[in-house]
Formats: C-alpha cells, structure tokens, sequence
C-alpha cells in the first residue's frame, strides 16, 4: 500500500495536486482514495459532493471522502463522557447534549490522523492520497503522535501501572490520593491509538509530496521545509511545481513571466538533485472535474504519477559511526538534507538530545552506546549533521 501525504506553501493548489496524484494512481490501475479536510476545494476541484460518512466514487478506481473534524470530535467527547459518568455526577457537573457541541482548536489535527490509520489498517486501498495542511503546519502535525506519547510516558510511566494493587496502601501512607487506574486505562488507549498513527507514518509506503510555484523563493522555502521533514524522518518521493506557463511567447509579458518560472524551476532541480521534480502546466483556468484534472496528469498516460513503495527498510536513518578506534570517539549521524548552519541548534538533555533545525525541533533518547559519553563536538556536512560523543568515565556506572 501507498500513502501519499500532499503538501506545500499555503496558495500553491495542493488540494487540485492532492486530487490529480489520486486519480493518477487510479489511471495506472490501483484502487485510490482521496482524503481531504478541504471539504469546498476539494469538492469544486473534483465537481462532485463528497460525503463524510463514506467514500465517495469519482472515477473508475477513485474515490474521496470529506474528513469532518467536528463529527469526530463530538464522538469522543461523548464518549469520555460517558466513561467519566460517575465521577461527573459527584462533582454534580451536568452533562453535555451532542447538539451543543462545537469542535475545539486543534480537532481537525486528531481528526485526520485518525482517518489516516484508519484507512492504512484497511485492505480497501491500494493508495490513499492525504491532502495536508501547509507544509509548516503538516511537519508539526507528523510529530504529534511522537511527541505526545514521549508526553504520556513521562507523566504516566507504564512501569507505575504494576503497582497499582498498592495504591490504596500508598495512599493512607502518603496521605494524599494515588491516581486511579481509570487514568491509566485512559492513557493506554491513548498510546495504544497513537502507536497505530505513528505506524501509519512510519510505513516504507509513507511519503510527502510537497507542490510549489515556480516562483523566486521557492527552492529557499522548500530547503527549509525539506529539512523539517528529514528531521522528523520523513521521506520526500517528489516536488510537483504547479502552474507552470508556455515557454516561446511572442508576449513580452507572458515571456519575462514564463523565462522568471524556468530559472526557478532550474533552482528547484539542483536543490533537489535526487528527488524527481514533477511539471504542472497551467491550464488558464481553476481545475475542475476528472477532465480537467486529467489534463495535469497528462491524461491516463502521463504525467505525475505514483512511485512504487519503498523496500520495507525499518532501520533507524539516524546511525552511530564507531570510530573509536581511530580517532576515540563515537559518531551519532543525522539526515538533514537542506539544512543550513545558521539555523542548527543542539542541548543535551540528559540522556537526551534536542536537536532545532530552524523552526523545527525534535527530541532524541540517545542509543544506550551515547549515553555513558559526551558531546564532544558537532557539524553540518553534506547534508548531514555529525554529533560527536566521547567516552566519558564519570558517566560511567559506580561501583561500591
């Protein structure tokens, strides 16, 4: 299975890119669904309603189903409170109806995460197109399932849940109240649902397609973004440059716009030298309907395609290079490709390391080989970060 998550600078028409890459997967002969939070886009991009409760087909081999944060934010509200019941009638709180329910910031996020395991966990689909935020937002959405479950596990270790049998004994020696076992039931589903989200992201069949206009920033913003993404591990399969004009104009106007997009576009392709840089041409108009969209793709033939699945390599990008040896020090190497110097930053946290690349930032357990060592040294070459550790005796286990 291929999952393909669609992004890119706000304006840059990833939604019509999002439904073209869909329906390019469905002309080569899988069975593709399109999902979409952008419920007016979408549906004017593909000239169809979309429901939200099911898939809805749009052309042989495609369907696409409308993500409604607002729905699903009101099943688990009801739903919690349904299992808070007692404790919410002690505290005499009076229970919410679900017509008076409105979704919270932040619930379209966990809406679409949830959509997206759910479809990867099925067997209906062969590719499932995610049209995602913009690409700030979709690189900070990706390390949420991480970053919460790193939060569980510091404010409810797993190891505490086997002493529960003794939290009633605790409680009258302590004096103040042990947390219940509800709690940790709560966080169990909690971890139990992001793990499958993190699954999602994590498969080899997992990348981000990043759309873009052939504008004079455009490799800059990408560099960036593309950085963001290979800190959080995530795979870029291709740069799809959107509206792009007719070269040969005999209009000076349209000639000095389209000459302006070609030295772009050229910026584009040597800042991503190993990544395919997809051409989109501008039709004159706003997409819409399945012919139109095949005119993107260069009709069932061409043009954007699906790449297929990587080869199943679970193996962590982030690797320790023993060069003890040589030079007596280990090396923690890290993938940054686009990354640039000015915007690095690197703590130790314990057996920790907070590493920010511009405005993204991630949190690493050091392998147990690190963590007896210090940080001797760190720098950025050819794309990838070098953090260099020492032996260090007083980190070393004491004996008595």
């Amino acid at each position: 299975m291929r999952t393909v998550l669609v992004t890119g600078p706000g304006g840059a028409g990833r939604t019509t890119l999002a439904a073209a890459t869909a329906l390019a997967g469905a002309r080569q002969g899988a069975r593709a669904l399109l999902l979409t939070t952008e419920s007016s886009a979408c549906e004017t991009v593909l000239g169809t309603p979309l429901r939200a409760e099911r898939p809805t087909p749009i052309a042989p081999g495609l369907h696409a189903r409308r993500i409604d944060p607002g729905d699903r934010f009101r099943q688990e509200f009801l739903a919690f409170q349904e299992r808070a019941g007692t404790a919410l009638d002690l505290l005499g709180a009076a229970p919410l109806d679900e017509d008076e329910l409105t979704e919270l910031p932040g619930a379209e996020d966990f809406a679409l995460l949830q959509a997206l395991r759910a479809e990867h966990a099925s067997d209906d689909w062969d590719l499932v197109v995610v049209d995602m935020p913009s690409a700030a937002e979709t690189i900070r959405l990706l390390a949420l399932p991480a970053q919460v479950r790193r939060y569980l596990r510091r404010l409810l270790p797993p190891e505490r849940q086997a002493a529960r049998a003794l939290r009633p004994v605790l409680a009258q020696l302590a004096g103040v109240p042990m947390p219940a076992q509800k709690l940790y039931d709560a966080a169990g589903r909690w971890e139990s649902e992001l793990a499958a989200v993190q699954q999602a992201i994590d498969d080899p069949g997992t990348s981000v397609r990043l759309v873009t206009e052939a504008g004079p920033v455009a490799a800059a913003n990408l560099r960036t973004i593309r950085a963001g993404l290979a800190l959080h591990g995530r795979r870029t399969d291709g740069v799809v440059v959107n509206r792009l004009l007719p070269t040969g104009s005999a209009d000076p106007f349209l000639a000095a716009l389209s000459g302006s997009q070609q030295t772009a576009l050229k910026a584009l392709r040597e800042e991503f030298p190993d990544v395919p840089v997809h051409e989109v041409p501008h039709l004159g108009r706003h997409p819409q309907g399945v012919a139109e969209l095949d005119e993107l793709i260069g009709g069932p033939d061409g043009g954007i395609g699906v790449p297929a699945p990587a080869a199943a390599d679970r193996r962590d990008p982030w690797t320790v290079e023993d060069r003890l040896a040589t030079d007596g020090i280990l090396v923690w190497r890290v993938p940054l490709p686009g990354a640039e110097r000015r915007g690095l930053g690197l703590v130790r946290r314990g057996d920790e390391v907070v590493v920010t690349v511009g405005r993204f930032r991630r949190i690493r357990t050091l392998p147990s080989a690190l963590r007896r060592c210090s940080v001797s040294g760190a720098g950025l070459r050819d794309g990838v970060l070098e953090i260099r550790f020492t032996p260090d005796p007083d980190l070393w286990p004491k004996s008595d």
